[in-house]
């Protein structure tokens, strides 16, 4: 069956240099990736002639002819014809995003030896790129291609997303190569200018860019549902980038009372040097949320959900609309409940944040972090990102890349294990208060019985006892490490008032609500009866 193409570039084939990608087209549906299906057998001939293409332009990645097999190139008569039947095409008569895979490219060398393959002169348009016109390829046995049609869950995207059919580079590995390189070559100077002048694309330097990382940005895309995702070296550095390319100087933001420390530094000694001021409330209070939105001038609400380490929650579809009336950006640092427990963009947030250190690497061995939201908004933090560096190592990335594909199976386990040793903890009596969304007795329980799906693997409690009790209690644990991290495979515990506020008098870690008391216990993969008896016999300890 002949196959139509539509005037389109390929964003299988694109590699991104610059944010401001305005002309670029992108997949309608967001969070759809690179997604195609592999194309059963492909002809190209005389005969198919007839199906004419429009205009359509082919941009393929650095280097795409050099990383084709010596054999490919021999056995193809046209490398202008190599290139098309590397591509997979989308039969659906009201297709009209049809996308390319640059994975199948390796098929190309298997068809083309085996398969005539009558040369096509490939015209070249005014702006360099190769343009097709009046060609058309015939196409059998060709699946449905409905982007991602074929998983059906966020587990199945988190293995896939950005990899299976829809990678940017050219591999038949399962595996997504590490791309270990500082800097990419242009071959003559021509081809620099029409990089330059937006005609191609290229990554020009590692800061602005890397295939591997592309592929982590290009899942969490697909996780969170995001037109566009950026990567950058750590979460603190994805939090600070993101207000400083957002909130313009002489600004102000709401933010809330329980949250990162660090991000609660940023926000209370560094903005206010540009003039940035902030008001902050407690997670629940919407009324304060509304008078700081009546005599401000807000740019930004920014805030965790669930908080840290409080796991307070915040009323995320409520607070978008009240901040979009007042045209104020809602950007939610969900890495507590990670993509699979909550869908912030969905509910109406413009941005979602994670530390990637946390859940998404999962194996406490990577630095990360990301922003996810509308290519608009996220080329804006891509910008000043460029200027700023904190670009994230390719090696980080195939870690990231590497840790997501456990990612729904360690929550469905941390998940669960938390839910059942929080009820554990509020029903022990050498425990005063158990914090945690999936309690009736957490404050926004019925909150986040709406809008999560799970409520995390993080469980803070106070012990029955002062700051030395509960130092005992901590030393006594057998599994989990000591320390201030949280979201991997290994169960870690933490006492705040030692860990995180220690530098703060006792009076000034109170008004954070930080008692002595306070242990942070991140639940990790370990069997629940495990982790069950170590506690017990800790409290037992004490």
């Amino acid at each position: 069956m002949a196959v139509p193409m539509c005037s389109k570039a390929f964003t299988s084939f694109e590699c991104r240099s610059d944010p401001d990608l305005s002309g670029v087209p992108r997949l309608d549906k967001p969070g759809s990736g690179r997604f195609t299906g592999r194309v059963g057998s492909v002809r190209a001939g005389a005969a198919a002639m007839s199906h004419g293409l429009s205009s359509l332009i082919f941009r393929f990645p650095p280097n795409f002819v050099r990383q084709l097999s010596t054999k490919a190139r021999r056995n193809c008569s046209n490398i202008g014809v190599a290139q098309i039947v590397a591509a997979s095409w989308s039969n659906n008569s009201g297709a009209v995003n049809p996308v390319v895979s640059a994975a199948a490219a390796v098929d190309a060398a298997a068809i083309a030896a085996a398969v005539p393959v009558t040369p096509v002169e490939i015209p070249t348009g005014a702006d360099g790129l190769a343009v097709c016109e009046n060609v058309g390829l015939e196409v059998e046995n060709l699946p449905d291609l409905k982007e991602a049609a074929f998983l059906s869950s966020d587990g199945s995207l988190a293995i896939h997303a950005g990899e299976r059919l829809g990678r940017g580079i050219v591999t038949d590995a399962i595996t997504t190569p590490v791309v270990n390189t500082s800097a990419y070559f242009f071959k003559k100077s021509q081809d620099l200018l029409d990089f330059k002048e937006k005609r191609s694309f290229s990554f020009e330097y590692g800061r602005y860019g890397n295939p591997t990382t592309v592929v982590a940005e290009e899942k969490i895309s697909a996780l969170e549902g995001a037109e566009s995702t950026l990567i950058l070296s750590s979460g603190m550095c994805a939090s600070t980038v993101m207000l400083l390319a957002l909130v313009p100087a002489g600004g102000h933001i709401v933010t809330t009372t329980d949250c990162y420390r660090k991000t609660r530094i940023f926000i209370e000694t560094f903005l206010p040097k540009m003039g940035i001021t902030a008001t902050v409330i407690d997670p629940a209070d919407v009324t304060a949320l509304e008078s700081a939105l009546d005599n401000y001038n807000v740019s930004l609400f920014f805030t965790e959900s669930p908080t840290n380490p409080f796991l307070r929650c915040v009323d995320i579809e409520r607070v978008s609309k009240l901040c979009h009336r007042k045209g104020a950006l809602v950007c939610i640092d969900g890495t507590f409940a990670t993509p699979l427990n909550q869908k912030a963009l969905a509910l109406g947030a413009d941005l979602v944040l994670h530390s990637a250190t946390k859940y998404l690497g999962g194996h406490n061995d990577v630095l990360g972090g990301c922003i996810s939201g509308s290519l608009k908004l996220v080329s804006e933090v891509r910008n000043l990102h460029h200027v700023l560096g904190g670009a994230l190592n390719p090696n980080a990335a195939y870690l990231l890349i590497r840790g997501m594909k456990t990612l729904h199976l360690r929550v469905q386990q941390q998940n669960s294990t938390a839910l059942r040793m929080a009820k554990v903890l509020e029903g022990h009596p050498k425990v005063e208060r158990v914090y945690y969304p999936g309690l009736l007795s957490h404050p926004e329980h019925d909150l986040a019985m709406k809008q999560m799906t799970g409520f995390g693997g993080v469980v803070s409690f106070e012990i029955d006892g002062d700051l030395e009790t509960t130092i005992k209690f901590i030393d006594s644990l057998k599994i989990p490490y000591i320390a201030p991290s949280f979201g991997g495979c290994e169960s870690i515990v933490d006492q705040p008032a030692i860990m995180s506020y220690w530098d703060l008098p006792q009076s000034e870690r109170l008004k954070y609500g930080i008692k002595d008391n306070l242990v942070r216990f991140s639940l990790g993969v370990e069997d629940f009866e495990d982790l069950k008896a170590d506690i017990l016999q800790a409290l037992e300890a004490i």
